[in-house]
């Protein structure tokens, strides 16, 4: 599609882009709030590098990926032309452990930290990756938290989350940042953002810098920014349909 029109695969992701960005706009006054306070995070999995490049030039610099083997040669193929140090690559993705060192050479920020264990790879990691020169910073962490606390699905318990976020805190190559989630199946959006809006603010409490909110996709965005969101992560309503993967 992109190969064999790429003028038109531009103007399709432009007018994607627009109204994703009319769309948060709107919430965010619906809501009595800045729309430059929430990010719009466009979500590139399974799409090519040169859907990322058209976004770059229409000025998007953060991109949300989801599996580290396919995250990272798109990282490394879009860094071989445009070295831009302001593009920011988010792992959104449920991360496994064996995964964290790769996901700490590339991700600038990630969403889904739901364990004690995983904090402590994903802190060697970064580490690691600061000694060998791939990295200048910690790794940004949000903290994914279960609405329901279904463990099958991803997401730390909220039981459990404060002695999650003080071990994160506690991390020398990680940053707290905030939470992350998705609402549970069947769910209303409204009341699932509204029990993460709560736990945010006990998280808050504890740790006044962790003020991030990951929260809210193509369908339920207005939802989200209603009860704080201040990242919404955006594939299909940009890119439209995922290629097969």
């Amino acid at each position: 599609m992109s190969a064999a029109d790429p003028g038109a695969r531009r103007a399709e992701i432009a007018d994607g882009l627009r109204r994703a960005r009319e769309r948060l706009d709107a919430a965010a006054r619906a809501a009595g709030r800045d729309p430059a306070e929430i990010a719009l995070l466009p979500v590139t999995k399974f799409f090519p590098v040169s859907d990322v490049e058209i976004l770059y030039g229409l000025g998007c610099r953060a991109f949300g990926e989801s599996r580290e083997q396919e995250a990272a040669a798109k990282v490394a193929e879009f860094r071989s032309r445009t070295t831009d140090p302001a593009v920011a690559w988010h792992m959104i993705g449920r991360l496994q452990r064996n995964k964290a060192r790769a996901v700490a050479r590339w991700a600038h920020t990630v969403h889904s930290v739901d364990s004690v264990r995983l904090a402590h790879a994903l802190d060697a990691g970064a580490q690691a990756a600061q000694e060998s020169g791939d990295r200048e910073t910690p790794v940004r962490v949000l903290l994914q938290v279960s609405l329901d606390d279904d463990p099958q699905r991803g997401g730390v318990s909220a039981a459990d989350l404060p002695a999650l976020a003080d071990e994160v805190a506690a991390a020398g190559g990680l940053e707290l940042r905030g939470l992350m989630a998705v609402p549970p199946l069947g769910w209303d959006p409204d009341a699932a953002f509204e029990r993460l809006a709560g736990l945010h603010s006990g998280l808050r409490s504890d740790h006044p810098e962790a003020t991030e909110l990951s929260a809210g996709m193509s369908g339920d965005l207005e939802a989200a920014v209603r009860w704080g969101s201040t990242c919404v992560r955006v594939g299909t309503a940009v890119l439209g349909s995922r290629p097969l993967a």
